[in-house]
């Protein structure tokens, strides 16, 4: 992805808009036009099949439940915030640091944006930070009373249906997204009702077509009558909507009756429950919801259905009730601090029941900025402002293209965002649990050259205590389970049952790390150990090689306190990458891991 020259010409560009009229649709009439937002929007990163954590999704272990047709659940977060098209409409968006930030990607399959404004087009930066994670981003088709008549011209004729499907198919295109949630809500003529079901089954099969990945969603609304209706689940009235589209979001005023006749009619058409996604409205309308919203979607998931979750910036916008103002235009600490407590709290509740996506992409690289940061750090450093303008180089700034890959599961009182300081990007790790490991990333990473380079930047004052980041692996059809606790040991590689405590290359060795081990440049193989130059952040480095091929399922840490310690441990960036074992020539005092996995060293 390349950045915004910077020019007010380009960011103008790349600020996101709705469309308002079919006349503006069909004729592209849009300040973006001209400008190709590929080379802009980060592309959708794969994806495997996600895994079930359960209630152990913060535990290092082997539990994962894996997923197939029989238990399969997807979840959808609708993002209505204050009418959206906020300072998030920008390309380098504010200096409101502050701000709503989506950030449980592992745990969701669709991003929706939406807005009240007839077409509504996904901001950049929203679908930068959704494609790092896999995430398919939806735009809004939405009619509501006061586009009646613009609904209506589109029903006109099949004809006029095929030239604003067309026009649709080509907003996805050129901006990079997935594909639409239409929300019909103003009564339809019924003899415009065989050109609505066209619309919708017209636009899912030019979208599964000509969009990679794409999907088109219908929210349940009009029945086949054209009224304005909401069933709250699926019924003979609205049910050739469900079959015409790739998923149906229900609205959120449902009951357990409804769950019923809904399975009993997917049951009856052979369709699959995944494709029902049954709303939770998070400000609690028609639902238990809020701080309890799991016992809602508790109930959704023991009918196997899927769930769509409206407006969660809830856990933001309702600060106001407790006397932050979240409206402060460079954004306030408090603020900042009581909304990311709040977002890990919520979605800590509810991740028992939801998939969890492991990362499986090599290299991977994370300094855990959040797309947003008081002062941009560049190795331990704060950054100075060369530009001055929103979201410059060392300003603060509110820029969701920056976000970097995020934790594969909630954090509540493990780990916190800590902006005070960062290794690279506006925030890092702060360690709150101590003495206890804990899971930070799912992964799937693949090695099939029997070899891994692995590096962190972490800070910690001498007499604080020591840290691990701890690999879990294991060997061919998992046939064996095994840890790598990667701290300092002293120079040596001490073995037991399932375990190696590793310690880290030696600084001397640093230059027999190939680029093509690290390709990245943001954890510095030259850099000091201990170096105050870099504000007390220090980098280890690993390398191990195992006598065949493995499988790196986490990676977690764990923070050994001290008695007499006055602060925590920090984590600012993580590197993982496979090498060919075949290539190594370190020399044995470099501290390189030599481990028998499939010999009798590491489990007898």
């Amino acid at each position: 992805m390349k950045s915004c020259d910077g020019s007010e010409e380009c960011c103008n560009q790349l600020e996101a808009e709705a469309i308002h009229s079919n006349e503006q649709l069909l004729s592209f009439e849009l300040r973006s036009k001209d400008i190709k937002w590929q080379k802009y929007v980060t592309p959708l990163a794969p994806r495997i099949s996600p895994v079930y954590l359960q209630r152990q999704f913060h535990i290092l272990s082997n539990y994962r439940e894996p997923i197939g047709n029989h238990n399969r659940r997807e979840v959808i977060v609708c993002h209505d915030m204050m009418g959206n098209y906020l300072e998030d409409r920008h390309f380098h968006s504010s200096k409101k640091y502050d701000d709503y930030r989506f950030y449980h990607w592992p745990g969701i399959d669709y991003f929706c944006y939406f807005s009240h404004n007839y077409i509504t087009i996904p901001p950049c930066g929203w679908l930068n930070a959704a494609h790092k994670h896999g995430v398919r981003v939806l735009g809004t088709f939405i009619a509501e009373s006061d586009h009646a008549q613009l609904l209506h011209e589109v029903l006109q004729s099949k004809d006029m249906v095929d030239k604003i499907v067309d026009a649709m198919v080509k907003l996805c295109k050129h901006y990079c997204f997935e594909g639409w949630l239409i929300n019909v809500e103003c009564k339809v003529k019924l003899e415009d009702m065989d050109n609505l079901y066209y619309l919708v089954e017209r636009l899912r099969t030019c979208v599964e077509n000509d969009v990679e990945h794409g999907v088109v969603f219908w929210y349940d609304s009009i029945i086949d009558t054209g009224e304005l209706s909401w069933q709250n689940e699926i019924n003979a009235k609205n049910v050739r909507f469900f079959r015409a589209a790739n998923g149906m979001l229900i609205n959120y005023t449902w009951n357990d009756k409804s769950l019923e006749m809904t399975t009993e009619i997917c049951e009856r058409s052979q369709s699959q429950c995944q494709r029902v996604f049954f709303g939770i409205d998070v400000f609690g309308r028609g639902q238990i919801a809020k701080f309890q919203s799991k016992q809602t979607l508790a109930r959704i998931v023991s009918h196997r259905f899927s769930t769509g979750i409206f407006a969660p910036a809830w856990t933001y916008e309702t600060l106001q009730m407790f006397g932050y103002n979240i409206k402060q235009p460079l954004g306030d600490d408090s603020v900042n601090d009581a909304f990311l407590r709040r977002n890990e709290k919520f979605w800590c509740s509810l991740w028992e029941h939801l998939a969890t996506h492991p990362y499986s992409t090599l290299p991977f690289y994370t300094d855990f900025c959040m797309g947003s940061g008081k002062h941009t750090f560049v190795n331990g450093n704060s950054k100075l402002s060369a530009s001055g303008s929103g979201g410059g180089d060392g300003e603060q700034f509110f820029n969701l293209s920056r976000c970097s890959l995020q934790p594969s599961v909630p954090l509540y009182e493990l780990a916190e965002r800590f902006y005070a300081d960062a290794f690279n990007g506006g925030s890092c790790l702060r360690i709150l649990q101590y003495n206890n490991s804990f899971r930070i990333f799912a992964t799937d990473f693949h090695l099939q050259n029997g070899g891994l380079v692995f590096a962190y930047a972490f800070k910690l004052r001498p007499n604080d205590g020591e840290f691990d980041c701890i690999l879990r692996f294991c060997t061919r059809n998992n046939a064996r389970d095994c840890y790598l606790f990667m701290g300092d040991y002293y120079n040596t590689t001490n073995l037991q049952k399932g375990r190696c405590y590793v310690s880290p290359l030696k600084s001397k060795y640093n230059n027999l790390l190939s680029s093509n081990m690290l390709d990245t440049a943001k954890i510095p193989k030259e850099f000091s150990l201990p170096n105050n130059s870099h504000n007390g952040w220090r980098v280890r480095y690993y390398v191990v090689a195992f006598d065949g091929a493995i499988q790196v399922k986490d990676i977690g840490v764990l923070y050994r306190r001290s008695a007499e310690a006055i602060d925590t441990a920090y984590l600012g960036a993580v590197h993982l990458n496979e090498c060919d074992v075949n290539t190594l020539d370190f020399p044995r005092d470099s501290n390189i891991a030599l481990i028998q996995v499939y010999g009798e060293d590491l489990l007898n």
